[in-house]
């Protein structure tokens, strides 16, 4: 997620119990633990002249983003399985805790960046077969380019219906909901409480939800200017353009961003907001306590520098030794 005109940019990544949020040289972590406490994890966010000259090109910048946010992410995210924890009140055997634990993690990963280059190339081709195949009864370009597109976004629904009905990936939806909640709380300039962090819609223009549709409608697009025939062609294409179509998606989502406001030109972003129904959750207030918790600890962060995460009050002895230089 970005800025208004003068703030920095804060994002957020809704994690195993937790949230993470970034800005401009920093990102925390916030987890809740089983005991009721909140542990935090700290990273900076590295950077060189030369990706910084990359990220003020157009559709680079949104393929180094990419990259970044996954390098990031990962951090994060190993941070908040390590410290997962059954949540009180739930009692799960040993075995079907692991298996719970896997299946969250996994499920987080798929919907997040971390493995979207990954699934990319499984969205992008799968539908390209299965189109494929029923090219002798609706052939021509356009029809089998809408019938490829029509397949990648019932895969993506389907995909994400589904693993939205399990328990625990029902709670990550709620901490993406919080995270959403969180930042639009900040942006309207009001106080970061509870009360107030509920009151705001879970749904945001800048989320990867959006993007992530946004690669399919862009790439609609952009299939109509290359050939489809014969079928190998495609294939390469539909692979070489995968850049392409991430670089222009995320100039899209920025746009929609840009125009939210514009009374006609808001609903460009409605597609990824509608999909967010389904990759947000309304959070309960425990969950919006630790977004708001990662939040302001980044903002400290962020204005008085690393050793706020040296203090002893707000982090727990097993915290302070993940908060390293990293």
């Amino acid at each position: 997620m970005e800025e208004n005109r003068q703030a920095p940019a804060y994002g957020g990544q809704a994690l195993i119990e937790g949230v993470m949020f970034g800005g401009r040289r920093h990102t925390v972590t916030a987890i809740r633990r089983k005991d009721g406490s909140i542990d935090y994890f700290h990273a900076l966010k590295e950077t060189s002249p030369v990706r910084q000259k990359l990220k003020k090109i157009p559709l680079l910048r949104g393929l180094i983003a990419l990259v970044e946010s996954a390098g990031l992410g990962s951090k994060h995210l190993t941070f908040a399985s390590d410290r997962y924890d059954v949540m009180p009140g739930e009692e799960v055997e040993k075995k079907e805790e692991e298996s719970s634990k896997l299946t969250m993690i996994l499920g987080v990963a798929a919907v997040g960046v971390l493995s979207f280059v990954f699934g990319k190339f499984v969205f992008t081709l799968f539908p390209v077969f299965l189109a494929g195949l029923l090219q002798p009864v609706f052939p021509g370009k356009t029809v089998q380019i809408l019938l490829e597109t029509f397949f990648k976004l019932a895969l993506l629904l389907s995909y994400v219906s589904l693993i939205s009905m399990t328990p625990l990936i029902k709670r990550v939806f709620k901490y993406h909901g919080a995270e959403h909640k969180v930042i639009n709380c900040y942006e309207s300039g009001l106080p970061l409480t509870v009360e107030n962090v509920q009151s705001q819609s879970r749904l945001h223009y800048r989320c990867g939800s959006s993007f992530l549709l946004f690669t399919v409608i862009v790439g609609m697009f952009l299939y109509f200017l290359v050939p489809t025939d014969p079928f190998w062609l495609r294939i390469v294409n539909r692979i070489l353009l995968i850049p392409v179509v991430l670089g222009v998606s995320f100039e899209v989502l920025q746009l929609t961003n840009a125009v939210r406001n514009v009374p006609i030109l808001r609903y460009l972003g409605y597609p990824g907001l509608w999909l967010q129904l389904l990759t947000t959750k309304e959070p309960e207030d425990d969950q919006v306590e630790v977004a708001i918790a990662s939040f302001n600890k980044l903002l400290e962060v962020e204005v008085h520098g690393e050793s706020v995460l040296t203090e002893p009050s707000p982090l727990s002895a097993e915290a302070e030794m993940s908060t390293v230089n990293l």
